[in-house]
């Protein structure tokens, strides 16, 4: 690749910060339409405070999320908002990767690529 094709470190930056705007508004838009259909179908059935309700079984996976967004489920749509800002600074990390790697920073890539299996190992194995 020539030094021309290569992205300097500002536009990484840039892109970094594109990416980490466009992953939050995309986050907030999605939550707050899942708010508003949620507050439609259930806001005037007065809460239960009593009893503590555990997470339902159906947002539970994102296979199970993405069928319930499919199916038009309020409850769903803000759990994938969710998912989607969890996923903002993990994309993040991915593409640093990519860029150190086109850089040919070995140091940040293998630091980069420990960074993103940890992170990884966190969300989908990682116990709370």
């Amino acid at each position: 690749m020539s030094e021309r094709a290569r992205l300097s470190e500002h536009e990484v930056e840039q892109l970094i910060g594109r990416l980490l705007q466009v992953g939050v508004f995309l986050a907030a838009a999605v939550t707050l339409v899942g708010g508003i259909l949620l507050l439609m179908s259930q806001g005037s059935s007065p809460p239960s405070f009593s009893v503590f309700h555990g997470q339902p079984g159906n947002l539970t996976s994102l296979s199970l999320i993405l069928r319930g967004v499919r199916d038009g489920h309020s409850d769903s749509i803000v759990q994938l908002g969710i998912v989607l800002l969890i996923a903002t600074p993990i994309a993040r990390v991915a593409f640093t990767l990519v860029a150190f790697a086109i850089q040919r920073d070995r140091t940040y890539v293998l630091i980069t690529l420990l960074v993103l299996v940890l992170l990884l190992y966190g969300l989908l194995l990682g116990k709370a």
